[in-house]
């Protein structure tokens, strides 16, 4: 069942590790399909360069599985709570990028202080509090403390972002890495300089509108 999303769900998948976003086998990305309600997530503890699109893992919102030989990610908890109580988010990612973490450790947000902040995501980067992982409190944390944002650090753990598809919310993991990586570097070099809220807003707003083939 599932095959398409299936599919899906595994290329951005191994798109982590090809991104220098994980090692081994952390990190993970799921996808649900809005007609049934599934989730199609990645396995737990199977490494990335053994895995295969049949491999993932088919779970309904209450967190039975569906389908799949293996279990699947120990973050499951953690997404079915997200897509419980957030109808626009259909995929989600999850990393230990280094600089992104870097930031969850310290417990620091990343500002929209460079237009590819401002144009990818709009607002700074916001810390959730620490959450243990196994089961929803992680996904409590992200509905509480993401806003608008899609992408946050959770602090002492790594990253999570959300998006409409599974494309969507990679982009945002991937984009959240590099910015954090600038912005990093920023900070050795002196004292980065802030967009004010209305060059947030234009270039949003001219990303949205203006980027990319329409």
């Amino acid at each position: 069942m599932l095959e398409e999303l299936k599919q899906l769900v595994y290329e951005c998948n191994m798109e982590l590790p090809k991104n220098g976003l994980v090692n081994w086998t952390s990190g993970n990305v799921s996808g649900r399909d809005v007609k049934s309600g599934y989730v199609v997530i990645k396995p737990s503890g199977v490494r990335y360069e053994t895995m295969k699109a049949e491999d993932m893992a088919v779970v309904d919102l209450d967190g039975k599985r569906i389908e799949g030989k293996y279990a699947p990610s120990s973050d499951t908890a953690s997404h079915l709570q997200v897509y419980r109580h957030r109808a626009d988010v259909n995929g989600i990612v999850h990393t230990h990028s280094n600089y992104a973490s870097a930031f969850a450790v310290v417990g620091k947000p990343i500002p929209a202080c460079m237009t590819m902040i401002a144009e990818n995501f709009g607002v700074e980067i916001p810390v959730g509090a620490y959450a243990p992982i196994g089961g929803e409190a992680i996904g409590n944390e992200i509905i509480h403390s993401i806003g608008t944002s899609p992408a946050i650090l959770m602090k002492n753990h790594g990253v999570f972002t959300i998006g409409p598809t599974p494309v969507a919310a990679l982009k945002s993991a991937i984009v959240l890495e590099d910015v954090a990586k600038t912005y990093w570097l920023a900070l050795q070099v002196g004292t980065p300089e802030m967009l004010d809220a209305e060059e947030v807003k234009h270039h949003m707003a001219w990303y949205k509108t203006r980027y990319g083939q329409k």
